[in-house]
C-alpha cells in the first residue's frame, strides 16, 4: 500500500452541540456555539510565544526534513506544528546567548560614555523646594484663582450673551422676502395672477354683498440700499392698496338740535381720531392692511344705509347728502350719520383741522352699526333654503288657518316684518336719547330740590331697545320710615312705562316736561305719606287722608295731597296740604279752652261742649326749626303731645 497516492479524506465535524448538563430528568443542557472572535481568541491561546524563532533553531528541524522521505513529509502536513526542541539543553543555550548579547550591548555604552567622544552625560538640574508659605498667603491665592475662574465664567456667558443678541439681530434685519410673505398669507388671503400677487380685502367670504372688489397687491420693497446699514424697521414686504381705500375712516353718529337750514349742510369731513399705530412687533403691512378693510366696511355700512334711507318711506323722509344720512327721530331733534374719511395727504389734514367742531359723537351707535352689519353678514351667509312644502309657507298654525282664529293683515306684517340697518339704528337711537334726557331730568331735580331727596339707581343690564332705573324719593334721615314712594322706569323706545309700588302703571311719552311734572307730584305726594307714616310712630291718630285734593287753588302740575292727625288725647289736630306748585301748608286745631278769642254765645250751654276743638291756626313754616319737612313735622307733633 505503500505505493499507492495518498487520497485527501475531508471530515467534517457533526453539526450537533456538546452536552454541558444531563439532568435527572434526562434533560440535556448543551453548549451554545463559539462565535468566530471566540474561536479566534480559543486558537490564539495555543500558541507559545515565549519560543524563539532563530536560524539556529530551525537547522536541526530542516535536517530532519530532509532525511526524510517524501511521502512521510507529505503524511506530517497535517500534524501539529509547534514541536518539541531535539536538543536537551536547547533553552539553555538561547538564554546564554541573549545574555551575552546584552552584556556586549552594555560595554559597548560604557565605553563610548567613557571616551566621551560620541555621548556626553550631564547631570539633572532639579527644582529648589519650595519655602514655607503663610497659610493667609495660601488662601489669598487660592481666592484669587477662584475669582479668576468665575471671572472667566461670566466673560465666556457675556460672550455667548453678546453673540447670540448679535445674531437675532442680525436675523431680523436679514429676513428675506419668502418668510414675509409667509407671515401675510398666515392672516390674509393671496393668491397668484400672473406674475402679481393679490389679495383679498373684502368681506365676501363672511357674507358681504358689497360690490368693491377690495383687492391689494403684494410687492417686493426696493426702496433701501443694502449696502448701508439697514434700519430696524426695515421689511422686505410691501402691500399696494387701491387709492379710494387709503387713510382712516369711522362712522361718525350724532344726536343735536334740528339745523334751522337743511341745505346749509355739505360734506362732512371731521376726523378728530388719530391715525392708528401700529403695535410693537407686527409689521407695518398689518396696520395698513387693518386700516384699509375699516375703510371698506365703513364705506359698505354707509352704503347700506343710504339705500335704506332711500327706500324707506317714513313720514318725516330721510336725507341723504353727499357722505351724510339725516333723520328726524323725535320733533327738534335730528340723527345725523357721517362717514369721515381722511387721507393721508396734507391737504385732507389740514381741512379737517379748520372743520372740527365739538365732539357729540356716538360711539356706542357706531360700535353696534359694525355689530349690526355682521349680523347681515351672517344672515346673507346661512341663508340657505330647507325643504318646505309648496302649499304653505312655514310657521305658526295660525298662518294657515282660516276664520276667527286665524292671523289678521296686521299680525302677519309684525310676523314678516324684517327691520333694515338703518331702522335699527333709529331706534337705537331713540332709546339713548331718551334715556340720557332720562338721566338729564332726574339729576336736575336732584340738585335743584334737596327735600325730599331723589335717589336713582340704573341697571347694568340693559337692551339696545330698553332701560331700567328704580328711583327712590327719601327724606334725610329718615329712609327708614319713608319707604313708600319707589318707582320703576322702564325706559323703551318712544315711551316710559313707569311702575309703583302697588303695581299701578303709568306710561309717559318721550316729552321732557311729563316726566318732571310726574316726579314733581311723586315728591308732593311724599311728603303726605311721611306725615302718615310718622304719625303711626309718634302714636298720633289719622283722621283723614287723600293724595288728590279736590278743594282748594288747583294745581298746574298734578293734584294736591292732604291729611289730618289728631294727637293721642284728641285734644290737638294738625291738618297738612302740600301741592307740586303751592308748597306746604300746615294748621293746627286747638281746644276750646284755649281759645281766647272765640265769641261766646248763648246757644252752647253746657259745658261739656268746650271739649271741642276750634278753628284752624296756620303755622309759619318758614320760621319753624329742623333741617327737612319730616324733622319739623316731629318737632310740632312732639310739642302737641301731652306728657
Amino acid at each position: 500500500m505503500a505505493g499507492v497516492p495518498a487520497v485527501r479524506i475531508s471530515i467534517e465535524s457533526a453539526c450537533e452541540k456538546q452536552v454541558q448538563e444531563v439532568g435527572l430528568d434526562g434533560s440535556e443542557t448543551y453548549l451554545q456555539p463559539l462565535s468566530m472572535s471566540q474561536n479566534l481568541a480559543r486558537l490564539a491561546q495555543r500558541i507559545d510565544f515565549s519560543q524563539g524563532s532563530g536560524s539556529e533553531e530551525d537547522e536541526p528541524g530542516s535536517a530532519g526534513r530532509a532525511w526524510t522521505e517524501p511521502g512521510e513529509a507529505e503524511d506530517e502536513e497535517g500534524l501539529v506544528k509547534f514541536q518539541p526542541s531535539l536538543w536537551p539543553w536547547d533553552s539553555v543555550r538561547n538564554n546564554l546567548r541573549s545574555a551575552l548579547t546584552e552584556m556586549c550591548v552594555l560595554y559597548d555604552v560604557l565605553s563610548i560614555v567613557k571616551d566621551k567622544k560620541f555621548m556626553t552625560l550631564d547631570p539633572v538640574v532639579q527644582d529648589p523646594l519650595p519655602p514655607k508659605q503663610n497659610p493667609q498667603f495660601l488662601q489669598l491665592i487660592s481666592k484669587k484663582k477662584s475669582l479668576a475662574g468665575a471671572a472667566q465664567i461670566l466673560l465666556k456667558g457675556a460672550e455667548r450673551l453678546s453673540k447670540s443678541v448679535a445674531e437675532n439681530q442680525e436675523n431680523k434685519r436679514q429676513r428675506d422676502f419668502n418668510s414675509e410673505l409667509l407671515r401675510l398669507r398666515q392672516h390674509w388671503k393671496l393668491r397668484k395672477v400672473g406674475d402679481k400677487i393679490l389679495g383679498d380685502l373684502s368681506y365676501r367670504s363672511a357674507g358681504s354683498l358689497f360690490l368693491h372688489h377690495g383687492t391689494f397687491e403684494v410687492i417686493k420693497n426696493t426702496d433701501i440700499d443694502l449696502d448701508k446699514k439697514i434700519p430696524e424697521d426695515y421689511c422686505p414686504l410691501d402691500v399696494q392698496i387701491p387709492s379710494d381705500l387709503e387713510g382712516s375712516a369711522y362712522i361718525k353718529v350724532s344726536i343735536q338740535k334740528q339745523a334751522p337750514d337743511i341745505g346749509d349742510l355739505g360734506t362732512v369731513n371731521l376726523f378728530k381720531r388719530p391715525l392708528p399705530k401700529s403695535k410693537p412687533g407686527s409689521p407695518h403691512w398689518q396696520t395698513k392692511l387693518e386700516t384699509a378693510q375699516n375703510v371698506l366696511l365703513c364705506k359698505e355700512i354707509f352704503a347700506q344705509l343710504s339705500r335704506e334711507a332711500v327706500q324707506i318711506k317714513s313720514q318725516i323722509p330721510h336725507i341723504v347728502v353727499k357722505n351724510q344720512i339725516i333723520s328726524q327721530p323725535f320733533p327738534g331733534l335730528q340723527l345725523s350719520i357721517s362717514l369721515c374719511h381722511s387721507s393721508n395727504d396734507k391737504k385732507s389734514q389740514k381741512a379737517a383741522s379748520e372743520k372740527q367742531n365739538p365732539e357729540d359723537h356716538l360711539y356706542v351707535l357706531e360700535h353696534n352699526l359694525h355689530q349690526l352689519i355682521r349680523e347681515c353678514h351672517k344672515q346673507t351667509l346661512s341663508s340657505t333654503v330647507m325643504p318646505h312644502p309648496a302649499s304653505a309657507p312655514f310657521g305658526h298654525k295660525r298662518m294657515r288657518l282660516a276664520g276667527p282664529q286665524a292671523f289678521d293683515k296686521n299680525d302677519i306684517s309684525c310676523l314678516q316684518s324684517n327691520e333694515g340697518l338703518l331702522e335699527k339704528i333709529i331706534k337705537q337711537a331713540k332709546h339713548i336719547f331718551l334715556r340720557r334726557r332720562t338721566a338729564r331730568t332726574i339729576d336736575s331735580l336732584a340738585s335743584r330740590i334737596e327735600d325730599p331727596q331723589i335717589q336713582a339707581h340704573w341697571s347694568n343690564i340693559n337692551d339696545v331697545y330698553e332701560s331700567s332705573v328704580k328711583v327712590l324719593i327719601t327724606s334725610q334721615g329718615y329712609e327708614q320710615i319713608c319707604k313708600s314712594i319707589q318707582l320703576q322706569l322702564n325706559i323703551g323706545v318712544e315711551q316710559i312705562r313707569v311702575v309703583h309700588r302697588d303695581g299701578r302703571v303709568i306710561t309717559l311719552s318721550h316729552q321732557e316736561q311729563e316726566l318732571q311734572d310726574f316726579l314733581l307730584s311723586q315728591m308732593s305726594q311724599h311728603q303726605v305719606h311721611a306725615v302718615q307714616q310718622l304719625a303711626k310712630v309718634m302714636g298720633w291718630h289719622v283722621l283723614s287722608f287723600s293724595n288728590h285734593v279736590g278743594l282748594g287753588p288747583v294745581e298746574s302740575i298734578g293734584n294736591a295731597s292732604a291729611i289730618t292727625v289728631a294727637s293721642p288725647n284728641g285734644d290737638y289736630a294738625i291738618s297738612v296740604r302740600n301741592g307740586p306748585e303751592s308748597g306746604s301748608k300746615v294748621m293746627v286745631q286747638f281746644p276750646r279752652s284755649q281759645c281766647k278769642d272765640l265769641p261766646k254765645g248763648d246757644v252752647l250751654q253746657d259745658s261739656k261742649w268746650n271739649h271741642l276743638r276750634g278753628p284752624f291756626k296756620e303755622v309759619q313754616w318758614n320760621k319753624m326749626e329742623g333741617r327737612n319737612f319730616v324733622y319739623k313735622m316731629e318737632l310740632l307733633m312732639a310739642a302737641l303731645t301731652p306728657c
